[in-house]
């Protein structure tokens, strides 16, 4: 590797020459090539396809957005229990496997 080689190269072509050069050593190399890797093989990943049904994104939001305003749901509707069928001692409704 020259001195003015090195000069013209950017960061990652520098790291190429680095773990390209057999000279080098290996623990220097392989240094080298891991921090490549992200810019010479992208990672994979997923990607949302958002089915609108027939309505823009913006329609959506603004759905979205109303329904934000109204007061949340948290609990579900109360009825009233009997004390003496409180009293009574808890039936298991499930198995054990």
């Amino acid at each position: 590797m020259d001195g003015e080689e090195v000069k013209q190269q950017n960061s990652l072509e520098l790291l190429q020459s680095v773990y390209r050069d057999e000279e080098v050593a290996l623990h220097v190399r392989m240094r080298a090539a891991i921090e490549c890797l992200p810019f010479e093989n992208p990672k994979l990943s997923a990607t949302a396809i958002a089915a609108f049904d027939g309505q823009t994104f913006a329609e959506a939001l603004e759905r979205c957005i109303e329904r934000s305003k109204s007061p949340p749901m948290l609990n579900a509707p109360t009825f009233e229990i009997d004390a003496a069928e409180m009293k009574k001692p808890f039936t298991r409704n499930y198995r054990r496997f």
